[in-house]
């Protein structure tokens, strides 16, 4: 079972992550108070998440420190595989999300970490864009479950 082992929001484009103890997911919205979350959202832009384990072999193979939360999605997970999930439902503690897409990565994200090799490198481990489909918490700490 995988687990939730941080969150983060951004208010406004570009501004620094805020990290968050817990959250509220909204469903058909997004997370409370993040930039991309708006009425009847598109499904895609809703959540997105996040293996630690890929953010620490990258971090590994070029020698740097970046904190998780720099890689700009909303949750950093731990022992889940996350693209087996594409097109299947699961829970986030209590939440029910969908899994619809691989987040891949952006040039403004590869300028933002000042990374020359970032596209390549997380072009199929990115993480993944989510749709919320129940409204609850989601806690640092909470089970993900499939």
């Amino acid at each position: 079972m995988g687990k939730v082992l941080e969150i983060g929001i951004c208010t406004n484009k570009g501004d620094k992550i805020i990290s968050l103890n817990e959250v509220q997911a909204i469903r058909s919205e997004g997370l409370a108070n993040d930039r991309k979350s708006q009425k009847n959202n598109n499904i895609k832009r809703q959540l997105t998440l996040i293996e630690i384990e890929k953010i620490n072999y990258y971090n590994k193979m070029f020698n740097l420190n970046i904190p998780a939360l720099n890689f700009r999605r909303n949750i950093i997970t731990k022992d889940i595989k996350l693209n087996n999930l594409i097109g299947k439902e699961f829970f986030v503690g209590k939440v029910k999300i969908k899994v619809h897409d691989l987040c891949r990565p952006c040039e403004y994200l590869q300028n933002l970490l000042n990374q020359k090799n970032f596209v390549k490198e997380f072009w199929e481990t990115g993480g993944i864009r989510c749709e919320i489909l129940t409204s609850e918490k989601i806690t640092v700490g909470d089970i993900i479950k499939i």
